[in-house]
């Protein structure tokens, strides 16, 4: 229900501002409470005479602070409990509720029965983990070779960072300027969003299909002169979309004819060693304006915190210099495990023998959902992102049969108009509950 507003007559300073502080005013003295609906922008536009836009705006500041959410069509609500350490879009993700849920499919995290075992790397690289100096080389050397086997681009210059978003981040704060825009495509990694708007930047999306960013789309995001564009190449999130050859030398083209003002790409591919797509590439389409990043939290575990970056070496060594007045490297233990998972035989092993497991899963729970009526397309990696009649209704079906999966809005841009979806993290879901979830996976679709 809707709480009570604050009184418009009141509002002095009719700025976004303005009105985003009396609205938060009203959520912090208790006149509107967790769960209240705020009026809709156009009734507090119409009310305060200002623009539709304005509202928006300080709907937007509201979102930011964690004091609202955005539920699509449903309207924008004071946040049950907000938790101010996640970003808008995370916090909007993830959403509180009972801890009891017999799946939990919201996540996007992968199975941690499929990660390989920990113990024998810890026990190989305890011995030789120690660091004497500060001034060390950031990257393993022996690490560096083990990447640069697979790396898409001989070329690059690779380094290690803490993540693939923690890569991504740094490469935007390099090349990204309070008022630039930058290419997103919508949906994506919710993440996304929430940088490039801390930035001061502005997100263009652009479409996908079955074979990634579309091209027309690409063209048209580009008259807007963006300074980056952010892609999944492949097992995209959350689409499960894997970016074709000739998907991939056709945006090439297109950006290639941006001579003079030829923006970043940067590639996050963050399921790598599980996916079962060929590892396409731009960097060697467009040398020199390309950044590769490659995760391994979904592959070798997500609190190892560890992926690698690649790409030109005046860019990658200015990261590499700017981090040496922060964390300075990625620790070498962690560093040291990596390397030993990408080496030894049974860790190799336990990593194949994952990507077949989700390549089973994603397969099984798609044939299991086409028996009862809803036909989708298997995605790679682990996630599947379905379409639904409408997104809360959805929600609230999947919890009452014990299964919490992702709102499918903080993966669009705001104010999206594309079809209601559902992120499901359906890698997680074993070939003995395949029919189970898919029974009430239809059944929300249809809600």
């Amino acid at each position: 229900m809707t709480g009570a507003s604050p009184a418009y007559g009141a509002i002095e300073d009719r700025s976004p501002r303005g009105i985003a502080g009396a609205f938060s005013r009203a959520i912090r003295s208790g006149a509107l409470a967790p769960g209240d609906r705020l009026p809709t922008v156009r009734d507090v536009a119409a009310e305060l005479g200002v623009s539709p836009a304005t509202v928006s705006a300080a709907w937007q500041a509201l979102r930011r602070t964690g004091l609202v959410v955005s539920r699509g069509r449903a309207g924008t609500f004071v946040r049950d409990s907000p938790t101010t350490w996640l970003t808008p879009r995370v916090r909007d993700l993830v959403g509180v509720g009972d801890t009891s849920v017999r799946f939990d499919l919201s996540r996007g995290t992968p199975d941690p029965a499929l990660l390989p075992s920990l113990g024998p790397a810890l026990g190989r690289v305890s011995a030789r983990a120690a660091t004497l100096a500060y001034q060390e080389e950031p990257v393993l050397p022996r690490l560096r070779d083990v990447l640069a086997t697979t790396w898409p681009n001989p070329d690059d210059t690779i380094t290690v960072v803490d993540g693939a978003t923690d890569g991504i981040a740094r490469v935007m704060e390099h090349v990204v300027s309070l008022g630039d825009r930058v290419v997103l495509e919508s949906p994506t990694f919710p993440p996304f969003f929430d940088l490039v708007e801390s930035l001061g930047a502005e997100a263009v999306p652009v479409e996908l299909d079955a074979e990634g960013i579309r091209v027309e789309s690409l063209r048209r995001a580009l008259e807007t002169r963006p300074v980056a564009v952010v892609l999944q190449p492949r097992a995209h999130n959350p689409t499960g979309v894997s970016l074709t050859p000739s998907r991939a030398s056709a945006l090439a083209r297109v950006l290639a004819r941006r001579r003079d003002d030829a923006p970043w790409v940067v590639e996050d591919d963050h399921s790598g060693a599980i996916s079962t797509s060929p590892d396409v590439s731009l960097s060697t389409l467009l040398p020199g304006r390309v950044v590769h990043v490659r995760s391994f939290s979904k592959s070798h575990g997500p609190d190892l915190r560890i992926a690698a970056l690649g790409g030109p070496s005046g860019l990658i060594d200015a990261i590499v210099q700017r981090r040496m007045l922060g964390p300075a490297w990625t620790s070498r233990m962690v560093q040291s495990i990596l390397l030993d998972l990408l080496t030894e035989a049974q860790s190799m092993d336990e990593v194949a023998e994952a990507r077949r497991q989700y390549f089973g899963r994603q397969r099984g729970l798609v044939d299991a959902l086409a028996s009862y009526g809803v036909r989708t397309t298997p995605p790679d990696g682990i996630n599947l992102w379905l379409p639904v009649h409408d997104e809360r209704a959805a929600l609230l079906h999947l919890a009452a049969s014990g299964i919490r999966v992702a709102a499918g809005t903080p993966f669009l841009e705001t104010g999206s108009a594309s079809t209601p979806h559902v992120r499901v993290t359906s890698g997680l879901v074993t070939g003995e509950d395949a029919d189970e979830v898919a029974a009430a996976l239809a059944g929300a679709a249809a809600h």
